[in-house]
């Protein structure tokens, strides 16, 4: 063997956000010891191990010296066993048993079993997306996340089962073979929202009208009403009216999920926005993210560009709903560690749900309410001032009457998602130079400037209302937009007071608190 200096790649993850990391393997002369540095966690510093029997059960063992290797940048921390692929292939190369210049711009990912088996590990698509990035052509992987690494088409990648695999490759590009590509995997669905359809939902014409205007602008929603009455299945339903993802909003979407998923498990670029419903015990890191060693994201960045529905809303801890207004407004979560800063993206529709009253009965003749005042104004008063003020469409959603049974069934999803569809078209010509893409997420100021300043005689009640004291000026910048998404959905270019009427009227809601 000629021992030196072998070099090739990885990548650590912080987030979504990623470096290309040079994994560097020194082998020199003194008494057999193999150490990793460049700011390893546990599971990273423990990989000497991993490697040395994984190459010794390959046929390939590690020298018995003095091996260094070395992760650099070493100022960025490096966490997990997916370094462990790249840090074998970098002892290999410094022993010469690997062609030096064939790994060198190759990344490598992936965990050693003792055995020389490759195993999957999580984050590969946003790891793969940095490398592509950075200008890296070809990636090696486990043959669980080859379909995953496949989503990004500008790297060549390469599936292995085992160590003595990619040892055998590059044995073979040294004679003047290529690396052989991993065939293209079956495409696959992930069927979210199947059997689920807003014509499902008996009566409640007001509501259907609301969330096609959620759908439209992207509008945050709030439903109150007794139990029983179709808040969950409307809510459930809204994630039908949502255009397809575009394929960079999928990439991210599934970048996200790449992180908390099961090994494998993302296989396939599925447009359908995701729908995320956490139950109301989770906690303040489940739900913006965090985690003891490894920050994970949450529901919240989970339901990036889809639904996160929060049902018996003012059940969820106090806590855990304040940090939702973050979010609301930047589209993002930042999680402050004491070595790093994490940034999840979370621009998501979110859909509030509540019961009038703790007992949830006290709405209408022959039912009997059993909460004190007190405890009507303990409940609704948990969904805070500042959290409602960042809704735009406060909903009472009544009971359904037999009546309804006899009704027609109200519109397929597939008919309200292309009125949806037509206005988001409206809205993507009127606000790609500022690059937004609907009205939602619109600044207030743009909507309050020329030329998309409307006329006294039309904002006239809104602008009463803001001088009574009678709404915010968040309030008002969001009434604004959903004017605009109103006028959208009626084919029409500018809002009249009617639609501004209709986005003042849904900022009002009985019995809840503002």
């Amino acid at each position: 063997m000629t021992l030196g200096l072998g070099r090739t790649r990885s990548v650590a993850l912080s987030g979504l956000d990623g470096t290309l990391v040079d994994v560097e393997a020194h082998i020199g002369q003194g008494l057999p010891c193999f150490t990793v540095g460049g700011l390893p966690d546990t599971a990273c510093r423990q990989a000497p191990d991993r490697v040395r029997a994984a190459a010794a059960n390959s046929g390939v063992p590690v020298p018995a010296h003095r091996v260094t290797v070395n992760l650099s940048p070493a100022s960025v921390p490096k966490r997990g066993a997916g370094f462990d692929l790249a840090i074998a292939v970098a002892v290999l190369a410094a022993a010469g048993v690997l062609e030096r210049d064939a790994v060198r711009d190759v990344v490598h990912l992936g965990e050693l079993a003792l055995d020389g088996r490759l195993r999957g590990v999580r984050g590969v698509l946003p790891a793969v997306l940095e490398a592509a990035r950075r200008g890296a052509r070809h990636v090696v992987v486990p043959l669980e996340n080859v379909a995953e690494a496949q989503l990004v088409e500008a790297v060549a990648v390469h599936g292995a089962a085992t160590l003595e695999e990619v040892v055998g490759w590059y044995r073979a590009v040294a004679e003047g073979a290529v690396l052989p590509v991993a065939p293209r995997a079956a495409p696959g669905h992930r069927p979210t929202t199947a059997g689920v359809d807003l014509a499902d939902v008996v009566g409640q014409p007001e509501a259907r009208a609301a969330l096609e205007l959620a759908a439209t602008g992207g509008h945050h929603v709030l439903m109150t009403g007794p139990p029983g009455v179709g808040k969950t299945m409307l809510a459930e339903r809204l994630v039908t009216l949502l255009p397809p993802l575009g394929r960079v909003e999928a990439l991210e979407v599934h970048a996200v999920r790449s992180l908390v998923a099961p090994v494998g498990e993302v296989t396939a670029l599925d447009r359908t926005p995701p729908f995320v419903a956490p139950h109301h015990s989770t906690s303040v890191a489940a739900l913006a993210g965090g985690g003891s060693a490894t920050v994970l994201p949450g529901s919240v960045s989970q339901a990036h560009h889809g639904v996160l529905f929060l049902d018996e809303a003012p059940e969820f801890r106090s806590s855990v709903l304040q940090v939702l207004r973050q979010p609301l407004e930047s589209g993002e979560v930042v999680i402050a560690r004491a070595r790093q800063v994490v940034r999840y993206p979370a621009r998501f529709l979110l859909v509030l749900a509540s019961n009038p009253c703790p007992c949830g009965m006290s709405f209408g003749k022959g039912t009997e309410c059993t909460c004190e005042p007190r405890e009507v104004r303990g409940y609704l008063g948990r969904l805070s001032g500042p959290l409602l003020d960042r809704v735009d469409l406060h909903l009472h959603v009544p009971p359904v009457r037999r009546a309804a049974f006899a009704e027609e069934a109200g519109e397929a999803s597939a008919v309200v998602a292309a009125r949806v569809l037509a206005a988001r078209g409206a809205q993507a010509e009127r606000w790609t130079a500022g690059g937004w893409t609907v009205n939602g997420v619109v600044p207030g100021h743009v909507l309050r400037r020329a030329p998309y300043r409307l006329p006294g005689a039309v904002t006239l009640a809104l602008d009463t209302a803001l001088d009574a004291g009678r709404i915010t000026l968040r309030g008002y910048d969001r009434v604004l937009r959903v004017a605009w998404s109103a006028a959208d959905l009626a084919g029409r270019t500018v809002p009249t007071r009617e639609d501004v009427a209709t986005g003042l009227q849904l900022r009002r809601t009985e019995g809840v608190a503002a």
